[in-house]
């Protein structure tokens, strides 16, 4: 299918309304009324990545030639979107999706390609993306994990930390360093089944409490040459041009989060009587109620308007995409803790949607790159 989007087109193309409309019928038939309980229980939904694989919603990252949508990365974040206004968690099957698979997409080899990538639009298979460490967030070059090579593999050691679909993924995009002098980043596909390989305890969070995020070791994990991903010592190039991608998808799930507490306080707003009418009547929550539409109007303008410079490759896609996730994440934080205020107490009890929504938005303002990142990202940019 045709991907390119005109320079400066915020509408979504006409060819894509389809794909959104199914999404949304999805999302409203399966997902929404899973989401409390995903929330509840903590527990991964099977079901719905089952159901996303069959409707070809796992499939919106990858290119035709690999049995994937080839709609490009406007498509995907739109579809992270329309998930997200009723279940972040849900949502996150599909932004790891990208995620995982980017690596080698960007950078793998035509091998690793065909032995991945179609496996992963059909939904047989998971990924996940392992960089953070206990002691390496936002510094990549103070990882501990290693790679020496043995021969014709390579042995790794060590640990991350923050990873998501531990426990669940088939594979791990794995980055450790191979040269400690010069600190030197390669990034290894590590499947899941390999000797001295463990994904680790599960953290107990604050939100998106149905998607896993967990703590793999390496305890002398071997894999063979042909699992290194790119050039060997290049592994931050790797990890570097997939974030400046995916963080696209936490900024489509932002937009999605606030969305769906921007209709939900609304919808509520309409309904609610006091002091004898509804309370979207009264001056001080009208205001309210438009700064939440405006703040998330605006930040899906921004969000789409990255998604179409990445489907162009524009040599501005990166500090767009940086702008995009942090406004994104800051105006979902704001307008959940909004909704919340407008629902009153209902608002503060786990029997209405808003409080999920708000403990759900606070991540994106700290993965796939913390706002403090994203405001570097943006500023080296304006100093070239």
């Amino acid at each position: 299918m045709e991907t390119t989007v005109a320079d400066g087109v915020y509408d979504i193309p006409e060819g894509f309304l389809p794909y959104r409309d199914a999404i949304r019928e999805i999302v409203d038939g399966s997902v929404r009324p899973r989401a409390a309980e995903i929330d509840a229980k903590g527990e991964y939904p099977h079901d719905l990545r089952k159901l996303f694989g069959e409707n070809d919603i796992l499939a919106l990252p990858f290119a035709e030639e690999y049995g994937g949508t080839g709609t490009g990365t406007l498509m995907l974040q739109i579809a992270v979107e329309e998930i997200a206004k009723a279940c972040a968690s849900s949502a996150l099957i599909l932004m790891v999706q990208e995620l995982g698979s980017l690596p080698i997409a960007l950078f793998g080899t035509d091998e690793q390609k065909q032995r991945f990538l179609p496996r992963l639009a059909t939904g047989e298979i998971s990924p996940a993306f392992a960089l953070s460490e206990p002691e390496a967030g936002s510094d990549p070059s103070s990882m501990r994990t290693f790679a020496e090579k043995d021969g014709d593999e390579w042995v790794i050691n060590g640990a991350k930390n923050w990873i998501t679909n531990a426990g669940i993924a088939d594979y791990y995009v794995v980055f450790a360093k191979t040269d400690r002098e010069t600190n030197r980043i390669t990034a290894f596909i590590v499947e899941s089944d390999r000797d001295g390989f463990d994904s680790g305890k599960l953290e107990h969070k604050l939100g998106i409490k149905g998607s896993p995020t967990g703590s793999p070791t390496f305890d002398d994990v071997r894999v063979p040459q042909e699992n290194v991903i790119g050039e060997v010592g290049r592994g931050l190039s790797v990890a570097l041009g997939t974030l400046e991608r995916t963080r696209l998808g936490a900024a489509a799930q932002a937009v999605g989060i606030a969305q769906g507490a921007t209709d939900y306080a609304n919808d509520y707003a309409k309904e609610r009587i006091a002091f004898g009418k509804p309370i979207n009547q009264m001056q001080g929550l009208q205001w309210k109620l438009a700064d939440m539409e405006t703040g998330t109007a605006a930040a899906r303008e921004l969000l789409y308007k990255a998604c179409s410079m990445a489907d162009r490759r524009d040599p501005q896609m990166a500090k767009y995409s940086s702008m995009a996730k942090l406004f994104a994440g800051d105006n979902a934080m704001r307008v959940t803790l909004d909704a919340i205020q407008v629902l009153g107490g209902y608002g503060y009890v786990k029997e209405y949607p808003v409080e999920r929504m708000m403990r759900d938005a606070k991540i994106t303002q700290i993965y796939e790159g913390t706002q403090e990142i994203q405001r570097v990202v943006i500023a080296r940019a304006m100093a070239k």
